[in-house]
């Protein structure tokens, strides 16, 4: 991938607020911060990896990113050769042309699929509801796809009860790919699976990104699996970004105190090094602190974070974070 690519997708200032209702008439008295204030872009061909804690808002991003949630504010731009399309403006008829560019890969392999629907309708529904193919040649492509991502087409007409968890995530992938879209969502696409399972699914995902140019966003709680698929990193917190960076700086030197916690997390063969536990849990994103969202758990904080809320600044080419310390703090890398 040419670090000068252009961007394939673009995420500007976006929110994703839900409403918090009490009472019998249901008033809204407050609202879930799920996302707040992210922006983010992703160059044609490339991985970025969105990494974080459970709560701290990486599904709601995806999820509103592609449009299955509304976004409460901001934009999205997913740029198509010389189409520009802002999604969240994008009515019914415009939406098919952004589904078969941009599709998604759900975390539960169990849930994610319908069924009552055998392969065959669960693949092909995509090139139906998209106007892309129907009968012999639906037929045809999805056992094209089926080929690709090691699924056997003599299981065409097999229900999903029928297979392993493994085989139920390849039905998932074979169903994002099958429309050629350019933008891939991978919502946690592993952390259902067992270890040698989940190490098959990534370097899949892998070949599949070579042979059709793929660009994924791709969202775990797991650093280690995250440094293995990702080229830049974006790290979040209780729904706002904290760091993004290049992988190697992140894993090198971060500089925000939350991604130095997720790192010392990741499995050690040869190095002996205390882990960081942050004391504590991901706010309650109905009720945020004052300040710095992290600096009930950080054993940096110092007064200023106690009060006066940091916004992400780039503090070198290509490396953005969201800490008043950050040119002070020396953080342990992996």
């Amino acid at each position: 991938m040419s670090a000068q690519a252009e961007p394939l997708l673009e995420v500007k200032e976006l929110k994703k607020y839900f409403p918090i209702q009490k009472g019998f008439l249901k008033r809204t008295v407050g609202y879930v911060r799920a996302v707040d204030d992210v922006s983010i872009s992703v160059r044609a061909g490339e991985t970025l990896g969105v990494v974080g804690e459970s709560g701290s808002g990486k599904t709601t991003l995806g999820r509103t990113i592609i449009r299955l949630y509304e976004p409460t504010a901001g934009d999205v731009i997913l740029h198509e050769g010389d189409q520009v399309m802002h999604v969240p403006q994008l009515d019914d008829r415009a939406m098919h042309t952004f589904r078969r560019n941009a599709q998604m890969i759900f975390q539960d392999p169990y849930a994610s699929l319908n069924p009552r629907m055998n392969i065959l309708e669960t693949i092909g529904e995509p090139l139906l509801v998209n106007n892309v193919a129907k009968g012999a040649e639906l037929e045809e492509r999805v056992k094209k796809v089926m080929l690709q991502v090691g699924l056997r087409v003599e299981h065409l007409r097999r229900f999903p009860h029928s297979f392993s968890g493994g085989q139920r995530q390849r039905i998932g992938i074979a169903r994002a790919l099958v429309v050629n879209p350019r933008l891939v969502i991978a919502d946690e696409p592993v952390s259902a699976l067992d270890v040698s399972i989940q190490a098959q699914i990534l370097n899949l995902l892998k070949d599949m990104q070579a042979q059709y140019q793929l660009t994924y966003v791709f969202i775990s709680h797991a650093m280690s699996v995250v440094r293995y698929m990702s080229e830049r990193i974006a790290v979040m917190y209780a729904g706002k970004l904290v760091e993004v960076a290049p992988k190697e700086e992140v894993l090198r030197q971060p500089l925000h105190p939350y991604t130095e916690a997720l790192l010392s997390a990741v499995p050690k063969l040869s190095q002996k090094r205390k882990r960081l536990v942050s004391r504590g849990e991901v706010p309650d994103l109905g009720r945020l602190p004052s300040g710095c969202v992290f600096h009930p758990r950080c054993k940096y904080a110092t007064d200023i974070c106690k009060t006066e809320e940091p916004h992400l600044r780039e503090l070198a080419p290509s490396r953005t974070v969201s800490c008043h310390l950050a040119e002070k703090l020396t953080l342990g890398g992996i």
